[in-house]
């Protein structure tokens, strides 16, 4: 098996000054709802390695193309800004394989299904919520994208298109934590459970008793958040030891 698969840009979308999609043609990489890619450029001269690669999770389904992916541009980064350079047609490399297990059939059956997200913690829960599996799953899906400014609010229209497809089943819950914006809740994810608006804001409980979470996005909210969900009995999901957390960094 080759080292990279070649690519092509099929588009790209900047979203403010720091966050970024790119789309890539590369049908003969296949992966599951929820894991990653690596995507790679050549390495500068005089570097160990030939490739400079990172992860990077899919956006888009599994079932489409191009594949999707969402980040955020680090201007003193080796990779990001590169990638955002790229224009429709540039070559890119990935990874012949996806790998992670976060996804939909690692989670423990449930009632409902909580995807909180921070950032670009988002893209996973997007290409899952596009699939058919947490639907036959779960009879209720709630997301939530906790962002710093109402502009990271991003992917709104795709967002839209799940509700749409899953009326009744589907619940989205912005949150802005440093901008005031009227359809968002304030603050932070950890701090909206304890307190309980995020479950008025839905009108579902979050407990042992009748759900799984699943958390990806800044470190800090995935400790948090597990905290305060052990507080109501909540524990990590293994597959050894089945619970209710399923859990991802990533920003």
């Amino acid at each position: 098996m080759p080292a990279w698969v070649e690519g092509r840009v099929a588009g790209r979308r900047q979203w403010n000054d720091s966050l970024f999609s790119l789309m890539v043609d590369a049908p003969e990489v296949t992966f599951i709802a929820g894991q990653f890619a690596r995507l790679a450029l050549p390495a500068p001269p005089g570097a160990k390695e030939p490739m400079l690669g990172r992860p990077y999770s899919f956006v888009n389904p599994p079932s489409t193309q191009p594949h999707e992916f969402y980040f955020i541009i680090l201007p003193e980064g080796p990779l990001s800004p590169r990638l955002a350079a790229l224009d429709a047609g540039d070559s890119v490399w990935l990874a012949p394989r996806a790998n992670g297990f976060f996804s939909i059939g690692e989670t423990a059956d449930a009632e409902s299904l909580w995807c909180l997200s921070t950032g670009t913690g988002i893209g996973p829960f997007l290409s899952m919520l596009r699939t058919h599996e947490p639907w036959q799953k779960f009879g209720r899906v709630v997301l939530v994208h906790s962002v710093r400014h109402a502009d990271e609010l991003t992917y709104r229209d795709d967002i839209a298109g799940i509700g749409h497809a899953h009326p009744g089943a589907f619940d989205y819950v912005p949150m802005v934590s440093r901008d005031v914006h009227r359809d968002a809740l304030a603050g932070r994810i950890p701090a909206a459970i304890d307190d309980g608006r995020l479950e008025a804001r839905v009108g579902l409980s979050l407990t042992p008793e009748n759900a799984h979470a699943m958390l990806c996005g800044n470190p800090a909210m995935v400790d948090d958040v597990q905290k305060v969900l052990a507080t109501r009995g909540m524990r990590r999901h293994r597959r050894k030891e089945p619970g209710h957390i399923t859990l991802e960094t990533y920003w």
